[in-house]
C-alpha cells in the first residue's frame, strides 16, 4: 500500500517555473515506478512524465519534452516534477501516481495503482 500527497502547485505567468512534490507512505516506496498525470476542465487525465524504480529511466509526453523533468530521491519517498517555461496550456490539476511496475515507465492511468488527491497549477498569459 502507497499513499501520495502531491505539494507545490500554485498560479504562475507564462515563461516561469514550478516544482510539484509527491510524497510517498508505505514500506513499497522504493518499489514502484512513478509518473504524473494531468487534467485539464472538460478534458480526460493525460499522462505527463514517468520514472521506473531507480531513475535511471524517465518517459515524456512530447508536449513538455525539454521543459520538464522528472526525478525522485527514494531516501526521501518523494518524486519531483520542475516544471520550466511554462505555458497558460499547462494549466490542470497535476497527479502523481504509483505503479507496480517497477521496472517500467508506463503513460496510461491504467498502469498505475496508487493515486494522490492532485495539485492544481495555473499558468496565466
Amino acid at each position: 500500500q502507497v499513499q501520495l500527497v502531491e505539494s507545490g502547485g500554485g498560479l504562475v505567468q507564462a515563461g516561469g517555473s514550478l516544482r510539484l512534490s509527491c510524497a510517498a507512505f508505505g514500506h513499497t516506496y522504493s518499489s514502484v515506478a512513478m509518473g504524473w498525470f494531468r487534467q485539464a476542465p472538460g478534458k480526460e487525465r493525460e499522462f505527463v512524465a514517468s520514472i521506473n524504480w531507480s531513475g535511471s529511466g524517465t518517459n515524456y509526453a512530447d508536449s513538455v519534452k525539454g521543459r520538464f523533468t522528472i526525478s525522485r530521491d527514494n531516501a526521501k519517498n518523494t518524486v519531483y516534477l520542475q516544471m520550466n517555461s511554462l505555458k497558460p496550456e499547462d494549466t490542470a490539476v497535476y497527479y502523481c501516481a504509483a505503479s507496480p511496475r517497477f521496472t517500467a515507465t508506463p503513460t496510461v492511468p491504467l498502469g498505475y495503482n496508487y493515486w494522490g488527491q492532485g495539485t492544481q497549477v495555473t499558468v496565466s498569459s
